[in-house]
């Protein structure tokens, strides 16, 4: 999800796992799991601080569930980590804006919890996956990553003088993403973190520049952790891949990606010009010698045009 998306509309789909709190501290269980990326971490990977989360419930509980919006700005807000004010101060979080999501949506803060179940293998995972991306890609900034809980939507953030910000209840509402709450959050955060190494967005871009820019955070979260973000696109694409990318290349040049990009709801998962610009990500990488090379000339993308002629791909490639 882009760094600077419009907030998509979430259901308060009761989440899949028993709702449970647990202790945020690392323990014995917060081993690697084997679907994650096996290349050993250098030594200073990203952190990923879940404290905010633990922050949130333990005033969500004391006050039965109705913290007020004074408890929350002057508790939890105001005390939060570096990544929390971050995410308040670019998606206007504020506790009058919680607490009315509180009110209006309980379902999506009651069933949060199950989500907290999942952070420490989460974390676990994302260490060896974002230390496999500061192998394979020596230049990536090291920004940490913050989960924490908003007002129901972002799902997440990530840019490359913040870090990623992950809104815990908002990725736990959304199953469509991925039915495993555990791959959910590893997949995204995976492609948020591969905005973290991008240029700064611009205020206009093409169907092709986004759709680049989203896709290569795919195949980087693919490349990284083992999947991508979006796991509807197969059933979505399945067939369809000449007829969906051939309309794609006729609109690459527009400027209105409304079609394309950021288009997802609960009920009508989208966005295919991610998986468009994942594929050709993906034949960049494949067709390329030098893999760490390509890897840079993708996150660091100057001339999308250039990208597309050099990846050979065409509608409905078959890759890898």
């Amino acid at each position: 999800m882009k760094r600077n998306r419009p907030d998509i509309v979430f259901s308060a789909a009761i989440c899949v796992l028993t709702c449970a709190t647990f202790p945020l501290a690392a323990s014995s269980s917060d081993v690697a799991d084997p679907r994650a990326a096996t290349t050993p971490a250098r030594d200073a990977t990203p952190q990923v601080e879940i404290e905010d989360v633990e922050l949130f419930f333990r005033i969500y509980d004391a006050a039965g569930g109705r913290p007020t919006a004074e408890q929350l700005q002057r508790d939890y807000l105001d005390q939060g980590t570096e990544g929390l004010h971050h995410l308040a101060k670019i998606r206007n979080v504020t506790g009058v804006r919680i607490a009315d999501a509180i009110a209006k949506t309980p379902a999506i803060y009651a069933n949060a919890r199950a989500c907290m179940t999942v952070l420490p293998h989460v974390r676990a995972r994302l260490r060896v996956a974002l230390g496999k991306l500061m192998e394979m890609y020596p230049g990536a900034r090291n920004l940490p990553v913050t989960i924490a809980v908003g007002r129901g939507k972002p799902v997440g953030i990530g840019g490359p003088d913040s870090g990623v910000q992950i809104g815990l209840e908002a990725v736990c509402a959304t199953h469509w993403m991925n039915p495993n709450i555990e791959d959910r959050f590893v997949y995204l955060i995976a492609h948020e973190y591969a905005h973290v190494q991008q240029a700064p967005e611009k205020q206009t871009i093409t169907v092709l520049e986004g759709s680049l820019i989203e896709g290569t955070a795919e195949f980087v979260a693919e490349l990284i952790a083992g999947r991508m973000s979006y796991v509807h696109f197969p059933p979505l694409t399945d067939g369809r891949e000449k007829e969906i990318e051939s309309a794609f290349v006729a609109d690459q040049h527009k400027t209105d990606i409304s079609a394309w990009m950021y288009n997802s709801t609960a009920d009508k998962p989208g966005d295919l010009g991610y998986w468009v610009g994942y594929r050709i990500a993906k034949a960049y990488y494949q067709n390329a010698t030098d893999k760490r090379a390509a890897l840079r000339e993708l996150l660091e993308m100057t001339d999308p045009k250039a990208v597309l002629a050099k990846s050979g791909w065409y509608p409905g490639i078959e890759l890898l």
